[in-house]
C-alpha cells in the first residue's frame, strides 16, 4: 500500500521561489501538478510549462498537469495579479441556466472539445503523459444546481433527440425549479451527462494512452452532468467545499465534508482516488484544519492526497504541521488502507439526490461514534436519508427487514417506515442511546461528544477522530471491553480492538 502526496503550483510560482520544491518535498510531497491550458486560453505557454516540468523534475519530484477545461462562473484561481483570464475566449459561448441567466464556463458548444484535444496533443508533444480535467469537471454553475446548457441550440437538441414538442421543454423547465425526479427530468440530466462524457472520451482518443482524471465538486454527480459510472476507470479527485475555516470549523462543516468524499469512493479505486485537499483564498484555511483534511482522506481509503490553492501557494508555515500530518496519514494508512468500514449506521446518497438534490446531505449522524458504512441502496441498520431521496423511497418502498429509515423533520409528510430526527447533535446523540442498547459485537465511542468512529473489522481497529476543537477523553467500548483515549483538538487515534 503507497499513499502518494501531490501538490498544484503554477509555472510561475516555480519560477520565482526555486526553494519551494525542496520544502515540500522534505515534508512529503511526491508529486507537482502545474498547469498552462486554462479553458481557452495558453496562460502559461508551452515552453513556459515544459521549463516548470523541467525544474519539478530536477527537484526529484514527478511531474504532472493539470488543465481547465472549461472555467468557473467565477475566480477560482486566486492569482496574485489582475491579468488571469476568469473566462473563456469570446469565440466561446456563454452558457444559459434553466433560468435564463447566462453564465461563463460549465457549458459545452464549438470549439471548446476542440480546443481542449488540441491542448492535450500540445502536452503529449511536450512528454505529458497524464492530465487531471480540474476546477471543476462539470456542467452545472454551482453545487446543488441542475444543470446542463438551456440555450436555444441545446434545447433544440434535446427536442429532437427525445422526439419532445416545445410544451415538454417548458414542463421540463417546471420539473427543474420544483426538483421534481421525473422522467423527462432524468432524460435531461442524462443528456447532459452524454454531452460531458463525450468531451471527456474525445480528449482520450486525442492521445491514446493518455492517462485523463476528472476533479469533481463537492457531491459531483449526475445533475452536474457527471454520471459517476462513466469515470470509474479514471483518475477521479473526489469532491470536497470546504476551502476555509469558516466552512471547515462547524462539527457539520467537517461532516458533510466527510459524506461527499465517502459517496465518490463508491464509483473509484482507492489508489486511482485523489483527495481535494484545498484552500482557498490560499491563506484561509489553517494548517491545522488543512492537516485534519487527512484524517477524511485516511478514513475513506483516497490513496493520493492533492493540495491546492489556486495559483497562489499556502504560506509556508504550513509546512511544518503538514509534514508531521502527512506522517501520521501514512502511518494510519498502513493499518486500514484496503479495509471496508461497516458499522450499524448506514451513509446512503440513492439516485433521486444525485439527480435532482440541493446537495443537503443528512450527514452529522457521522459524528454520533457509532460506526457507519456506505451502502448504495437501504439496508439494514440506520439509513439516513435527505429530502430527495426521503421523498422518493416514500412512494417506492415498503418496509425493509431490520431497516430504520431516517430523515429530518419536514423532509417528508408521508413516510410510514422511517423516523424523522432532527439533524443536531442533541437529536442524534438520544437516538444513539437507543441504538447502542441494541448493538452487538460493534465497538463505540460511549461519550455524547462529536467523534467519527470509523470501524475496520478485518484490520481489528477502529479510527476515533475528535470533531471538537477542543481536547476530548473518549472511552471505545466492545462488549465489557473499554479503552481511554485522550485526543486533542481535531485528533485522531488507532485503537487496536479485542479478539470477541
Amino acid at each position: 500500500m503507497t499513499v502518494h502526496f501531490n501538490l498544484c503550483l503554477a509555472p510561475d510560482v516555480i519560477e520565482a521561489e526555486p526553494d519551494l520544491l525542496p520544502l515540500v518535498k522534505a515534508a512529503g510531497v511526491t508529486d507537482i501538478w502545474t498547469t498552462g491550458f486554462l479553458y481557452g486560453h495558453w496562460y502559461y505557454t508551452l515552453s513556459r510549462v515544459e521549463k516548470a516540468i523541467q525544474a519539478i523534475e530536477a527537484a526529484g519530484l514527478t511531474a504532472h498537469l493539470a488543465n481547465l477545461p472549461l472555467g468557473h462562473p467565477g475566480d477560482s484561481l486566486g492569482s496574485k495579479t489582475e491579468d488571469v483570464p476568469l473566462g473563456p475566449p469570446a469565440h466561446w459561448r456563454m452558457g444559459v441556466n434553466a433560468d435564463g441567466a447566462q453564465h461563463s464556463g460549465t457549458s459545452l458548444h464549438k470549439p471548446a472539445v476542440e480546443e481542449n484535444c488540441q491542448a492535450i496533443k500540445d502536452l503529449a508533444s511536450i512528454g505529458v503523459r497524464d492530465v487531471f480535467l480540474d476546477d471543476d469537471y462539470r456542467l452545472a454553475p454551482a453545487p446543488g444546481m441542475i444543470g446542463g446548457c438551456f440555450c436555444d441550440e441545446h434545447r433544440q437538441r434535446f427536442l429532437a433527440q427525445h422526439g419532445l414538442d416545445a410544451s415538454q421543454w417548458d414542463q421540463l423547465l417546471h420539473d427543474v425549479a420544483h426538483r421534481a425526479f421525473t422522467p423527462l427530468l432524468r432524460q435531461w440530466v442524462d443528456f447532459t451527462c452524454d454531452e460531458l462524457t463525450a468531451m471527456f472520451r474525445a480528449q482520450q482518443q486525442a492521445v491514446p494512452g493518455i492517462d485523463l482524471g476528472i476533479m469533481v465538486m463537492v457531491m459531483g454527480s449526475e445533475k452536474a452532468g457527471i454520471r459517476l459510472s462513466d469515470y470509474s476507470d479514471a483518475l477521479f479527485r473526489v469532491g470536497e467545499f470546504m476551502f476555509n475555516d469558516v466552512g471547515f470549523n462547524p462539527v457539520k462543516g467537517k461532516t458533510d465534508e466527510l459524506f461527499s468524499v465517502l459517496f465518490h469512493r463508491r464509483f473509484c479505486a482507492p489508489e486511482r482516488s485523489y483527495s481535494e485537499s484545498t484552500a482557498f483564498p490560499a491563506d484561509q484555511l489553517s494548517a491545522r484544519n488543512m492537516a485534519a483534511k487527512l484524517v477524511i482522506s485516511t478514513i475513506a481509503d483516497v490513496r493520493n492526497t492533492m493540495f491546492m490553492s489556486g495559483l497562489t501557494p499556502f504560506p509556508r508555515a504550513h509546512w511544518s504541521t503538514l509534514k508531521d500530518a502527512i506522517q501520521l496519514r501514512q502511518r494510519l494508512s498502513a493499518l486500514t488502507a484496503g479495509h471496508r468500514l461497516a458499522g450499524p449506521l448506514k451513509h446512503y446518497w440513492g439516485m433521486a439526490s444525485r439527480y435532482t438534490s440541493d446537495d443537503n446531505a443528512f450527514s452529522l449522524f457521522l459524528a454520533m461514534g457509532i460506526p457507519f458504512e456506505v451502502t448504495a441502496e437501504p439496508r439494514d441498520g440506520w439509513t439516513f436519508l435527505s429530502q430527495a431521496d426521503a421523498q422518493h423511497l416514500s412512494t417506492q418502498m415498503g418496509s425493509v427487514p431490520g431497516a430504520h429509515l431516517v430523515y429530518r423533520p419536514g423532509d417528508c409528510a408521508s413516510f410510514n417506515v422511517g423516523m424523522p430526527v432532527e439533524e443536531s447533535l442533541p437529536a442524534l446523540f438520544e437516538l444513539k442511546h437507543h441504538i447502542v442498547s441494541q448493538l452487538k459485537d460493534v465497538p463505540y465511542i460511549v461519550e455524547d461528544s462529536p467523534a467519527v468512529c470509523a470501524w475496520y473489522p478485518d484490520a481489528g481497529c477502529v479510527l476515533v477522530w475528535n470533531l471538537d476543537d477542543a481536547p476530548q477523553t473518549l472511552t471505545v467500548r466492545l462488549h465489557d471491553w473499554t479503552q481511554v483515549i485522550r485526543l486533542d483538538g481535531l485528533g485522531v487515534e488507532a485503537v487496536k480492538l479485542p479478539t470477541i
